[in-house]
């Protein structure tokens, strides 16, 4: 399992040169963080760019329905971490000095070599996901803020390719840093810029509420529950960072009380970035929120800011897939080509894919929820298996079963999305 740390190191200078299986990746030792930075760094581990897409998907599910499905999932995906907290400290107890810094080192503890394999495939489909919403952020904004208004297509593309092809070899100078220490400072730019972004657009919105009032709907109907299902597992993602942050942690028998308060404080973040966004644009809501305010000096600037944001973001939330291909292939050690043919990878798919909340879903319906409810609750059934009483066995059975139908659905419905055709 590779777990993004925006100050660690990459895996070749943490791991021996030549690590077995059982070898855990986050070994050096850290300084412990107070309940404040704790509560900042769950924050950061957590917020990201699927916040853009809620109100496109309040729009399809309806604002009381997407509001009540949002905390639903805020609820259920803070249960589920602790239920990893509690496999690892279970697991802790038993063997007495802990070699489990972790998810994978989690998987590999509870099932052998299996259960990393199965983290790291999800690890490695969910960043990768992640960069791919970006790459369809970074290139629908900049076409919409550009407004191209000439050939529909240059050099054989359409603008929207054009600009994506045009970050490709930035991506493959900044994917190429070897360490993510040097990274650290574009990450907490990246943070304080969506932070703002997301402030002058909610305030955007109540302007905008109180001129237009458009007609809205409370329920959307069952039929797009998976698909907010989906995009709401997406901007709740944030589960292989729980292992590690808790080991920073001080007082770590507060880390629940501490998670649990994140976790109330981004649902409602979440909850009035997507509602407000809806209220103001009502069936006009746009699959990427800030392409609605138009032309304007704000709104460019709101934009940009979020694009620049994602662009600097990308080879970190790449650098876990850098991990893990790594780890599989070249021993852990450095390898360039390899970095460079994911980075191409990810673009081609970006390509393929036209809208940015339908992506969402689809990551979210798939991986993100076998990362986030399935794995969990498998991983806690596993370990605690002799201890469970029937009604614990039950609940961690039926977050597995519930997780695998709400994927396959949830994928279904979102792979439909993608592929319908565009009125």
């Amino acid at each position: 399992m590779v777990v993004f740390d925006k100050e660690a190191s990459s895996s070749s200078q943490t791991l021996p040169p030549f690590p077995r299986e059982d070898t855990p990746l986050l070994a050096r030792p850290r300084k412990l963080s107070s309940q404040g930075k704790t509560f900042a760094n769950v924050f950061i581990a957590i917020v990201g760019s699927g916040v853009l897409g809620l109100p496109y998907t309040f729009k399809k599910t309806g604002w009381v329905f997407g509001s009540l499905m949002l905390f639903s999932v805020a609820f259920f995906t803070y249960y589920c971490m602790m239920l990893l907290i509690h496999t690892r400290r279970k697991l802790d107890s038993v063997h007495g000095l802990s070699k489990i810094a972790s998810f994978g080192d989690l998987g590999f503890a509870v099932c052998g070599p299996i259960g990393r394999l199965s983290v790291d495939i999800m690890i490695v489909l969910a960043q990768a996901g992640f960069c791919v919403s970006y790459l369809i952020f970074i290139s629908n904004t900049l076409a919409f803020v550009i407004n191209y208004s000439g050939p529909d297509r240059i050099l054989g593309l359409a603008p929207k390719s054009l600009y994506l092809w045009a970050c490709f070899p930035f991506q493959l100078g900044l994917n190429s840093i070897p360490t993510l220490t040097h990274l650290a400072p574009l990450s907490i730019f990246a943070d304080v810029v969506d932070l703002g972004a997301m402030g002058v657009v909610m305030v955007e919105d109540v302007m905008i509420f109180l001129q237009n009032r458009p007609a809205l709907q409370a329920f959307g109907g069952f039929s797009v529950f998976f698909y907010g299902l989906g995009v709401a597992v997406y901007a709740f993602e944030g589960i292989g960072m729980i292992l590690p942050l808790e080991s920073e942690a001080k007082e770590k028998d507060k880390f629940g009380k501490v998670l649990a308060l994140c976790m109330a404080f981004i649902a409602l973040l979440y909850g009035s970035f997507g509602v407000l966004g809806y209220f103001a644009f009502g069936e006009e809501t746009k699959d990427i929120i800030t392409t609605n305010f138009g032309q304007g000096l704000v709104s460019t600037l709101v934009q940009m800011g979020l694009c620049i944001n994602l662009f600097f973001t990308l080879p970190l939330m790449m650098n876990p897939v850098f991990e893990v291909v790594e780890r599989r292939f070249n021993d852990s050690r450095y390898c360039l080509w390899l970095r460079w043919v994911m980075v191409f990878v990810v673009s081609l798919v970006a390509l393929l894919v036209p809208n940015f909340a339908d992506f969402l879903s689809l990551v979210g319906s798939s991986v993100c929820v076998a990362l986030g409810f399935v794995l969990p609750a498998l991983f806690h059934l596993m370990a605690f298996k002799e201890e469970l009483s029937w009604h614990g066995m039950l609940l961690d059975g039926t977050i597995v079963v519930l997780g695998v139908v709400i994927g396959v659905s949830g994928t279904w419905s979102s792979i439909a999305a993608i592929l319908a055709p565009t009125a």
